[in-house]
């Protein structure tokens, strides 16, 4: 006999979520504990898994739309035959590779969150709106495609009240198709919640209450690059894939103990300095679910093969939108490597509460002159800091870069700092 899987309370006060992938079909068979969807709240991309062995008889949700805590989520028949309603779970028998945000955590610097725009659904299983034949009449009336309107009923049944505030905002659909098949003119709505939300309002949060500045320099990495493309070649025969990343990183740790004002927090009303031990370096990272910041712990005591590990590790996980909740938390300075995506020169936003970040631009060959005066291709990348200007001066900050580019120019200086 089918029998419903209730959504479990995912803990932390969340009352509903975004179902953002399933990861089973109807009809398909199942194990216990095999992972059924992904699903989002303001906190967390959570992985929901199966609590019997049976058979998926009926998905409730489509995806993008809002599912509630305590409701059903999909329907099964469960091996054996039972006929009882599968009940919610504790928060902690979910699967632990959460991906746990706050309006602290680093979501987002110089790049906009790089996920598929996932737009509540108001559409029936038939693929009709959800919604009366009154409703559809004002929503003709009103020349507003209902399709297009965000539905604040149940399984986004579209109400009355839903179309008028959307022809309020000045969203009625006036698309016209042309010649060649494109929509043209009129708009579409996307709600802002998840990972999205969390990080405009932490940027908005760090826009008002820090006074960036920022400071901008250029980096010679044509000799770095020649020592990298030496020992890629070695270490990758051992599973290590070492990227520039670990460079990086490892010049900036060097640095922070010359000048460990960057690597530190200030209070919110600004009448205490912490300064941290430990370099907890951040890095952007793209993700199914957003732009993810993890950051790499004590990266001062760690060797270059330590952090290309590191950064593979966590790479790898933040593409899959799976990032351990402690990989995330505890950053003291973060890398945005934008360049990786294009551009030179950027103003990146400090991630509140730490006091300064860095976004790489793209790598160019430009001509430079060398010492003896001669015109020759150098590998250039352009590089943009953003101090807190409560904390941080420019002076600072320019000693601080200039220590961290010498590393980066002349790579044998910093194995020698290194030792």
């Amino acid at each position: 006999m089918s029998i419903d899987f209730i959504l479990p309370d995912i803990g932390e006060g969340i009352v509903e979520c975004e179902l953002v992938e399933w990861l089973v079909k109807e009809g398909e068979t199942i194990a216990e504990d095999q992972p059924i969807a992904d699903v989002m709240t303001d906190k967390a991309l959570v992985q929901i898994p199966a609590m019997h062995s049976g058979v998926v008889e009926k998905l409730y949700y489509k995806q993008g739309e809002i599912a509630k805590v305590h409701s059903p989520l999909f329907a099964m028949t469960p091996e054996g035959g039972s006929n009882d309603t599968v009940h919610s779970t504790p928060a902690e028998a979910l699967q632990a590779e959460t991906v746990k945000v706050s309006p602290e955590s680093p979501v987002a610097r110089t790049a906009p969150v790089a996920c598929d725009a996932i737009v509540s659904s108001t559409k029936s299983d038939n693929g009709k709106a959800l919604a009366s034949p009154a409703v559809r009449r004002v929503a003709r009336e009103l020349d507003i495609n209902i399709h297009q309107v965000a539905g604040s009923g149940k399984k986004g049944r579209v109400y009355k009240d839903d179309v008028v505030a959307y022809s309020q905002n000045g969203s009625s659909d006036l698309s016209t198709v042309a010649s060649g098949g494109d929509l043209v003119g009129g708009t579409s709505v996307e709600p802002i919640r998840g990972i999205k939300k969390v990080m405009a309002t932490a940027m908005q949060n760090s826009v008002s209450t820090i006074p960036h500045f920022t400071y901008c320099e250029e980096i010679d990495l044509t000799e770095l690059i020649a020592l990298r493309g030496e020992l890629k070649e070695v270490y990758a025969k051992q599973g290590i894939k070492l990227t520039m990343m670990p460079f990086f990183m490892k010049a900036m740790s060097l640095a922070i103990k010359e000048y460990p004002l960057v690597n530190t927090k200030v209070n919110d009303d600004c009448t205490e300095l912490t300064y941290f031990n430990d370099h907890n370096i951040g890095m952007a990272v793209d993700s199914k679910v957003g732009l993810l910041v993890p950051n790499i712990k004590q990266v001062q005591s760690k060797s270059i093969l330590d952090l290309a590990n590191d950064i593979m590790r966590l790479t790898n996980d933040a593409r899959s939108g799976r990032v351990a909740s402690e990989d995330l938390k505890g950053g003291t300075i973060t890398i945005s490597n934008i360049g990786a995506i294009g551009g030179t020169v950027a103003t990146p936003i400090i991630n509140k509460p730490e006091v300064a970040i860095v976004a790489l631009g793209k790598l160019q060959k430009l001509p430079r002159f060398n010492e003896q005066g001669e015109v020759e291709a150098r590998s250039i990348m352009q590089v943009s800091w953003s101090g807190d200007h409560r904390v941080i001066d420019g002076g600072t900050i320019a000693r601080f870069c200039n220590l961290w580019k010498s590393f980066l120019e002349k790579p044998s200086h910093m194995l020698v700092h290194m030792s």
